[in-house]
């Protein structure tokens, strides 16, 4: 898309700083998404937390472990260990979470 087909924000939409677009900033990203389907993140009281989307978690889970694989090799030391670390971590939580959510 050229510059002159993207369309010119209102201001109120530049009032804040975006993150600059990184891989770190994709992976975050992603674990988060991961994370509020997990019922991890939840911004609201607790009352109103909704019940952990296996599903969609396992989709978030998944695209990033694609990502690991198609990076293979291209990544430094720092965004591979994130990356790996996020994707270790987020399995153990799911793991967890759908051991608490089958019928007993």
């Amino acid at each position: 898309m050229a510059d002159s087909d993207t369309p010119t924000p209102e201001p109120a939409e530049q009032d804040f700083p975006l993150p600059p677009a990184s891989f770190d900033y994709l992976v975050f990203t992603l674990r988060a998404q991961a994370e509020m389907q997990l019922g991890l993140l939840h911004f609201g009281e607790e009352k109103d937390r909704p019940e952990p989307d296996l599903r969609m978690a396992q989709h978030a889970i998944d695209l990033m472990g694609m990502l690991l694989e198609k990076t293979r090799g291209n990544l430094s030391l720092e965004e591979q260990r994130y990356l790996e670390n996020s994707l270790t971590e987020l399995r153990f939580r799911y793991v967890q979470i759908a051991e608490e959510k089958k019928p007993k």
